[in-house]
């Protein structure tokens, strides 16, 4: 069934689509919870949340692209999830993924010199189009699905060391990157 036809169903409060959407896109957003909460039973709570939040957004929104609406959901869901796990504890992949990251990104105390969200995943997404495709997939497995390095490594042919260099370039350039845009502001 075509995306904009799933839409619709929701729109007309057709409680059978979320079996519809389950089955088209239920492994893609399990993949999605999995990587982050790091836990089969969890992610089949989130996946089950992200359908219920589905619908439940769906009469306000109208999403032009059905998988990234519901990936988007599954990872805040997850992500959210995460967090009230391990608020007193750390570990675990995403705890990496988001240690990598933080070298990348400054985290400013005051308002006046927090960098606006919306400016903030422009440039991100400018950077991630001006790489080539391989190494966007590897930057977008990793922060994004927040796949393990040896997943990603597996996925592309290459050792687990090489692809740990890439993401490692990947974050210096993407801060050098941040840094130069915000000097020229």
């Amino acid at each position: 069934m075509e995306d904009r036809e799933i839409v619709n169903r929701y729109w007309e409060r057709d409680s059978g689509i979320i079996a519809v959407t389950a089955e088209k896109y239920g492994r893609y957003c399990m993949a999605i919870a999995e990587n982050i909460v790091g836990s089969k039973e969890t992610a089949e709570e989130c996946v089950n949340d992200t359908w219920f939040a589905a619908w439940n957004a769906m009469p306000e929104n109208r999403p032009d692209n059905l998988k990234a609406f519901l990936g988007k959901m599954t990872r805040n869901i997850s992500f959210n999830r995460y967090k009230r796990k391990y608020t007193q504890k750390r570990g675990g992949e995403m705890s990496l993924v988001l240690d990598e990251l933080t070298e990348c990104i400054p985290d400013n105390e005051t308002v006046e010199q927090r960098v606006d969200r919306n400016i903030l995943i422009g440039e991100i997404n400018a950077f991630l189009t001006g790489l080539p495709e391989m190494k966007r997939g590897i930057f977008v497995r990793r922060y994004w699905y927040a796949e393990s390095v040896k997943k990603i490594a597996e996925r592309y042919g290459m050792s687990e060391n090489h692809v740990s260099v890439i993401l490692n370039r990947l974050r210096k350039k993407l801060a050098e990157t941040l840094r130069d845009r915000e000097m020229k502001r």
